[in-house]
């Protein structure tokens, strides 16, 4: 057995039982000594600390207040604070909500309303490697910090727009920033949401820093399915990490080139640890039962894809918007940054075995980044496992394809900046280039998504969820010299773990993905994005207005 405590010191029994893990052991009386050194994974020992559960935030007392029965109101600080990773590091500083990494879980219902104050405590100085050429560097505060509540339809003043951002106090606000107090009005299915910092230029920091948290929204159609409740739905937080020697996080402050700029952007960040819900390489302790996790990929460029070492399938119950119509059983699925699925595990049949969440992205590597974390069936039973997957899950209207009321395409690329650096792009434009994308309110829109590029880009739409239609290859070198979309293979349907709605799509390389979409809700002013947070902090990140419809006109012009 593991240790049941996060910090207790594990046994002998337990480090041999780990000896693969490649620690280094010695043996003095009966005691064991490590050499951890934080910085080197390979010393790192995995399925030593327990699986922790984000709290659930509390929210403040509205008794005397003039707001409506039943909303609840939160008041959550970004602060600067420490944290154990590891039983075997010291106290790491991160920045999180309420001073926690992950921050804590924020439950909510479908249409009762939810309210956040976000208040910024943080430092005036990053704590990270802060590049001063980016948009929203060159002159805006370090400090700085706005909340994107991922996946949510919301009024575009409470969406967490990039330069709405706020310092310490409310000092120096963005000029998107109109309100500290955020409205969530919950208008749409239950599902598993995310909140996390979005401020103009240094995602990708604050993000790594730790600023990142669940947000269930709950809704009727789930309160009446039988699914795993309470301490058998777990939510997962996947992110990968690297450390300094002395255990302090460590991001690159110069990309693995050349450049006369430091600190610097780097293209893309892959850590060397794995990091789930705060924990390096944890276990968790199950009964043999089925068990629901709500998994998100929270990395900064990093994609998953997921198995259990034991070959046993998962039970796919949903996607990024919610639960799918029916059950999929899969034996893997992918998670590219950003994107969450929730799952069932059932572990009946496995008592006393020791599965391993396994990584096998090919980015993975020996050191430990192809392992994720662990189960162990070894708790009694407690009752009858009376919990049931259903045939049918959810009732699901699809979009009116004839109602369509524009498709657009849209390609990425890149082009060298004056430091020798990629800059990744969206249509060859900048983030300060005017919008380009204006659907109306209402409207049901299909966007092409052509990737000529040879890796993939996790693509980010907020306000809205979509369905993928299919992705078809073409041919890159013809459409590189020509801008023509030449075909080479037949269209693929959407692979079996992302066929629900979704709000973050693998746009693959050398393919066009084809999505459609209603932009329903509000209009206002929002983004879209590559969730790669490198590329969306440098120029892969567009404005886009969602404008009041016309519709008498478009209504003439159909009849």
């Amino acid at each position: 057995m593991v240790s049941s405590e996060p910090n207790e010191k594990a046994s002998k029994n337990e480090l041999e039982e780990n000896a693969e893990d490649k620690v280094e052991v010695k043996c003095c009386n009966d005691n064991i000594c490590f050499i951890v050194n934080p910085s080197d994974p390979f010393t790192i020992p995995k399925f030593i600390d327990k699986l922790l559960i984000p709290g659930t935030a509390k929210p403040i007392d509205d008794t005397n207040n003039e707001y409506k029965d039943n909303e609840k109101h939160y008041h959550i600080t970004m602060k600067e604070a420490e944290h154990y990773f590891s039983s075997y590091f010291p106290p790491t500083k991160i920045w999180g909500y309420n001073g926690l990494y992950p921050g804590p879980t924020i439950e909510a219902f479908k249409n009762i309303s939810t309210h956040v104050l976000w208040d910024n405590k943080l430092p005036d100085k990053h704590f990270l490697p802060y590049d001063t050429t980016l948009h929203g560097t060159v002159d805006d505060p370090e400090g700085k910090t706005v909340v994107h509540l991922h996946g949510a339809k919301v009024e575009s003043s409470s969406d967490g727009h990039p330069e709405a951002w706020f310092t310490n106090g409310f000092k120096v606000t963005g000029p998107e920033f109109t309100r500290k107090v955020y409205e969530y009005t919950n208008y749409q299915s239950g599902t598993t949401l995310w909140y996390h910092d979005h401020a103009m230029g240094q995602t990708r920091l604050n993000v790594y820093a730790g600023l990142a948290g669940f947000y269930i929204l709950r809704d009727l159609l789930e309160e009446r399915l039988n699914l795993p409740k309470g301490k058998y739905e777990v939510p997962l937080l996947v992110q990968d990490k690297s450390f300094t020697e002395e255990g302090e996080l460590f991001y690159p402050a110069v990309p693995p080139f050349p450049v006369s700029v430091f600190p610097s952007i780097v293209p893309g960040f892959f850590g060397d640890t794995i990091v789930v819900n705060g924990k390096v390489w944890p276990y968790l302790d199950v009964e043999p039962r089925k068990y629901r996790f709500r998994i998100l990929n929270a990395s900064n460029r990093r994609q998953y894809i997921m198995r259990l070492s034991n070959n046993e399938e998962f039970i796919q119950i949903g996607t990024d918007g919610g639960l799918i119509e029916e059950p999929v059983n899969l034996t893997s699925f992918k998670l590219m940054p950003a994107e969450r699925i929730d799952i069932i595990i059932d572990f009946s049949q496995h008592v006393g075995e020791r599965i391993i969440l396994m990584n096998d992205d090919t980015n993975a590597d020996i050191s430990g980044t192809n392992m994720i974390m662990r189960f162990n069936v070894v708790k009694p039973l407690q009752g009858e496992d009376t919990s049931v997957v259903p045939s049918t899950l959810r009732v699901v209207h699809p979009l009116n394809k004839g109602l369509v009321r524009r498709k657009r395409k849209v390609s990425f690329g890149a082009m060298t900046d004056r430091y020798g650096r990629p800059m990744l792009m969206i249509d060859n434009m900048t983030w300060s280039d005017p919008v380009t994308e204006k659907p109306e309110l209402d409207s049901i829109e299909i966007w092409n998504l052509i990737n000529p590029m040879p890796v993939p880009h996790p693509i980010h739409i907020h306000l809205i969820q979509f369905k993928i239609l299919w992705r078809r290859p073409f041919d890159v070198e013809a459409y590189n010299n020509t801008g023509e979309v030449i075909y080479t293979g037949p269209k693929e349907e959407p692979h079996d773990y992302e066929r629900g709605f979704k709000d973050t799509v693998d746009s693959e390389a050398g393919k066009v993905t084809r999505i459609i979409m209603q932009f329903k809700g509000y209009a206002g002013n929002y983004v879209w994005h590559c969730h790669f947070l490198e590329h969306e902090d440098y120029e892969m990140m567009r404005p886009l207005k969602v404008v009041e419809c016309n519709c008498v006109k478009w209504y003439n012009n159909v009849i």
